[in-house]
């Protein structure tokens, strides 16, 4: 039989038929002189985008999951896209700035159009320029929908991790996920079904935090660290993610403190305040100015976790050191908490808490008629009852907090029952059956999209 003839250059590079999302070659074949394919891994441009803390959070870990799952993997991977300073810490080749997109309100928006149409074009013009293998985008969808649609006409498949509330209010925006998302992944367990009822191809995979460990620092040694004291009882309080929130809130947060000690006299409280890692050092110096005008005399610890550039000229008499806000929620005997990702985290750690939150007047009226669902914090809404207690907009006065807050303190009814609707709310939050955590899942369906891992059987629900 006559032998085949091989080409007598050194290398010959083909693609291989077999190809990835939407044509994209999912690796190349090099043939040597003696006709030997021999398979190479390629190197992959991620785009990965968040907008805010918890995202932030969310991207950092998963970048340094998949950068290690590269490395198993023989090759190495770029993660560009928008992102805080974790995610800069993890490796992320920054275009935007997550805190510069971070603008909450209806009427807040409105007034920093300029600046995020002139960021989002930066954000397009490097999608362009960049052409990422895959788009990992979490959470933000009021930008993160429109990048879609972008990375679609570009033919890049998107991966939406944390799924925005269409389930509680514009739901007309489930086309927009229909169209222009490849998968949904989504943190929260009714989630799964309200996507997939609507053709989308949705996973829970699990929340983040609930696979973080619960147990910190001793409590000796938090009080040691924050300049707590450590026999005192503590009151955590968790104004929000972004300065427009803290604004907002922590004034009345600050107030409720103070009635709350005026109403005890004989007991000591200090207030433990963790701020957020997107706030930036001008932000932190507002924070300070509201803590100077309305929480003078209070025992109140900023813990400060962020390396945020320019934070070291953020001066302040307040005493501010880093900590977490899980600790502080894990060590305070209560909390009071903006409705947002820190309801999560403070129903994780298991200690009683009180949501509140505050919007501009237009933004509030615009959303009473638009949200539909029962509960605003995400424990009730998980739970489908009530569990904590929620104090919104007019409501939201430091006499009421005080009111719901008293009962929770001492040991009894009210505090252990509101403990173990908490306990169940936790349990719901795990993937069941899953030995991998939330990221680990949600690394695996990246690396299956770009189609460097077999697909693993979903469970569909019957």
């Amino acid at each position: 039989m006559r032998s085949r003839s091989c080409d007598p250059t050194p290398v010959a590079l083909r693609f291989a038929s077999s190809c990835g999302p939407r044509g994209q070659p999912r690796l190349a074949i090099i043939e040597d002189s003696a006709c030997r394919a021999v398979r190479i891994m390629p190197d992959f441009t991620l785009f990965i985008s968040a907008g805010e803390a918890s995202g932030e959070a969310y991207g950092a870990m998963l970048i340094s999951v998949l950068q290690q799952r590269f490395r198993d993997q023989g090759s190495t991977a770029t993660f560009v896209g928008m992102g805080g300073q974790r995610m800069v810490e993890a490796g992320l080749d920054r275009i935007v700035r997550a805190e510069d997109m971070a603008v909450m309100g209806i009427t807040e928006v409105v007034r920093h159009l300029p600046r995020i149409y002139r960021e989002f074009r930066r954000l397009k013009h490097s999608m362009r320029v960049r052409r990422a293998s895959l788009a990992i985008l979490i959470d933000f969808p009021d930008i993160h929908f429109k990048l879609a649609a972008e990375f679609h006409r570009l033919g890049i498949p998107v991966l939406f991790f944390v799924s925005p509330q269409l389930w509680a209010w514009k739901k007309h925006r489930i086309k927009l996920v229909q169209r222009y998302i490849d998968r949904m992944l989504v943190i929260f367990p009714f989630e799964e079904s309200f996507y997939r009822d609507r053709g989308v191809r949705a996973e829970f995979v699990g929340h983040p935090l609930a696979d973080l460990p619960i147990s910190v620092d001793s409590r000796e040694y938090f009080a040691m660290s924050t300049y707590l004291r450590a026999d005192h009882t503590w009151i955590a309080l968790l104004p929000g993610s972004r300065i427009k929130e803290v604004a907002a809130n922590l004034p009345e947060m600050l107030a409720a403190a103070r009635l709350l000690v005026q109403q005890d006299p004989n007991q000591a409280f200090d207030f433990p305040l963790p701020l957020a890692s997107t706030l930036t050092a001008d932000d932190r110096r507002t924070v300070f100015r509201i803590i100077e005008q309305h929480g003078s005399g209070l025992n109140v610890r900023v813990i400060d976790d962020s390396s945020i550039e320019g934070q070291d000229d953020a001066r302040s008499p307040v005493p501010h050191t880093s900590g977490g806000a899980r600790a502080a929620l894990f060590h305070s005997r209560a909390a009071i908490v903006a409705s947002g990702t820190a309801t999560v985290e403070a129903a994780l750690m298991g200690n009683p808490f009180v949501v509140v939150y505050r919007v501009s007047p237009v933004t509030y009226a615009i959303a009473k008629r638009v949200v539909t669902v029962p509960h605003v914090a995400m424990a009730n809404l998980i739970a489908g009852k009530r569990v904590v207690p929620e104090l919104i907009q007019h409501d939201f006065t430091a006499s009421n907090i005080v009111r719901e807050l008293q009962p929770l303190l001492p040991d009894g009814p009210p505090r252990q029952s509101m403990m173990q609707e908490l306990q169940r709310v936790r349990a719901l939050l795990v993937r069941p059956g899953e030995s991998r955590n939330a990221i680990d899942r949600v690394a695996d369906i990246a690396l299956q999209m770009l189609g460097l891992v077999s697909p693993v059987t979903e469970t569909v629900p019957s």
